[in-house]
C-alpha cells in the first residue's frame, strides 16, 4: 500500500495538462516503466472510464491501484495522486487574489502546458501502436477524432464511443479465446451500486438539514454527472453552486485548477473552501470526497469482475473497438484543448518539438521534463 501511495503522490505532483494528459503520465509511468499492467489491460482501464459518469483520468489511476493491491491500493492510489493537487488549491484559495496576477505564475502555467502537448502526444503515439494494427480499427480512430474535433461536446463523444463498441462487437472480437460465463445478477459488485443510489437519491431530500449535507449533496450530483472529465464540471458546479459565489471567485478557481497537478476534479476544494467560510478546510474536503465519490463507486460496480466481462467475446470485441476510438478521443484532445491552448508561437512550437525528442529519444524523466518547462515557461514570461 505504501509503495503504491508514494509512486501515486510523486506522480500526483507532476501530473500537469489535464485528464488528457494524465491518461499519458499514467501510461509511462505504469505500462512502460513500472510494468504493472500491459496496454490492453490499461486501454480496458480507460475504456472503462469513459462510459461511467466521474472524473475519467482519477478512475483509471483507481483502476490502477484496484489492480496492484485492491481495495486498499485503489485508495493508496486515490489519496497519492489527488492529495498534491488538494494541498496546492487550499493555498491558492488562500491566496487567490494575488497569486493569479504574477507574471511568472502565468509563464509557469504556460510552460506546464507545452509539457502537456508533449505527454499527450506521446500517449497518442504509443497507443495508436497498439491498438490500431487493422484497417477497421485504424479507421474507427480516424472517424472518431474528426467527429469530436468537428463536434466537439459531450453527446459526441458518447456516440462515437457507442457506435464503436457496436462495430467492433461484429468485426474486432477475439473468437479464439475462451467464453466465460458473466451474470449480471451474480458477478456485479452490488454494494457500491445500493450506496451510489442510496445518496444520490436521498441527499436531497436532507439537504436543508445542514449547510454542510448541502454542499455535500451538490456536489455528489455534480459528480455522478459528469461524463468526459474535469472541463465538464465547470458548467454543472455552476448551475448548482455558481450563485452562492461571484463570477471572480469562481472562475478564479477553474484557472486554478487547470494550473496545478493532479485531477480538475480538485476545482471542487477550492469551492468548498469559498463556501463554507467559518470552516473553510471541512469544506473544501467535504466538497473534494463529494465530487470524486459517485465514480469510484461506479468503478467498483464492475471491476472485479471485469476481466471477467472483458474476456466475453463479444465484450472483448466492443473493448477493441472503443480502445481505437479512445487514441482518435487522444488525437482530438491533443489539438484542443492541449494544443491550442498551449502552443501560441514558433517558439512554443520548437520547444514542443525539443520536448518530444527529449521525452523519446534521451528518454528525460519526466520529472527532469516538468522542471525543464517550469524554467523555460518562467524565462519566456520576464523576456516577452
Amino acid at each position: 500500500m505504501l509503495d503504491i501511495f508514494i509512486k501515486f503522490f510523486m506522480l500526483g505532483w507532476v501530473s500537469f495538462g489535464g485528464p488528457a494528459a494524465h491518461l499519458g503520465y499514467f501510461r509511462n509511468a505504469f505500462v512502460e516503466k513500472h510494468k504493472w499492467l500491459s496496454d490492453e489491460k490499461y486501454g480496458q482501464f480507460v475504456a472503462l472510464s469513459q462510459f461511467l459518469p466521474g472524473p475519467g483520468s482519477s478512475q483509471v489511476g483507481f483502476s490502477i491501484g484496484y489492480h496492484k493491491g485492491g481495495l486498499g491500493g485503489a485508495a493508496a492510489a486515490f489519496l497519492g495522486f489527488t492529495l498534491p493537487s488538494v494541498m496546492l488549491m487550499l493555498i491558492i484559495a488562500a491566496l487567490s487574489h494575488s497569486l493569479t496576477e504574477n507574471s511568472l505564475f502565468i509563464g509557469a502555467v504556460h510552460g506546464l502546458k507545452l509539457l502537456a502537448v508533449i505527454v499527450v502526444a506521446d500517449a497518442a503515439w504509443g497507443m495508436f501502436n497498439n491498438f490500431c494494427k487493422q484497417k477497421i480499427s485504424i479507421a474507427l480512430c480516424v472517424f472518431t477524432a474528426l467527429v469530436l474535433l468537428v463536434f466537439p461536446s459531450i453527446g459526441s463523444q458518447i456516440a462515437v464511443l457507442t457506435a464503436a463498441a457496436v462495430i467492433g462487437r461484429k468485426f474486432l472480437a477475439n473468437d479464439n479465446q475462451s467464453r466465460p460465463s458473466f451474470s449480471i445478477k451474480k458477478d456485479l459488485n452490488w454494494p457500491p451500486l445500493l450506496i451510489f443510489m442510496t445518496l444520490l437519491t436521498g441527499l436531497p431530500t436532507l439537504a436543508h438539514y445542514s449547510t454542510q449535507i448541502e454542499l455535500f449533496s451538490d456536489f455528489f450530483q455534480a459528480g455522478s454527472l459528469v461524463f468526459g472529465g474535469g472541463h465538464v464540471v465547470l458548467p454543472l458546479l455552476e448551475s448548482l453552486v455558481g450563485d452562492q459565489l461571484t463570477q471572480d471567485s469562481f472562475l478564479t478557481g477553474y484557472a486554478a485548477a487547470q494550473a496545478v497537478p493532479g485531477p480538475m476534479f480538485t476545482f471542487a476544494t477550492f469551492l468548498g473552501f469559498e463556501l463554507l467560510p467559518l470552516n473553510p478546510i471541512w469544506g473544501a474536503l467535504l466538497a473534494t470526497i463529494a465530487v470524486f465519490l459517485p465514480g469510484f463507486l461506479l468503478i467498483l460496480v464492475v471491476l472485479k469482475h471485469w476481466r471477467q466481462l472483458a474476456a466475453v467475446p463479444a465484450v472483448s470485441g466492443a473493448m477493441n473497438g472503443v480502445n481505437a476510438a479512445v487514441v482518435g478521443l487522444l488525437l482530438s484532445a491533443l489539438y484542443q484543448p492541449v494544443f491550442a491552448s498551449a502552443v501560441i508561437n514558433s517558439v512554443d512550437m520548437a520547444l514542443v518539438i525539443l520536448g518530444l525528442y527529449l521525452l523519446k529519444s534521451l528518454r528525460l524523466p519526466i520529472v527532469a521534463m516538468v522542471a525543464l518547462y517550469l524554467s523555460a515557461g518562467m524565462i519566456l514570461s520576464m523576456i516577452s
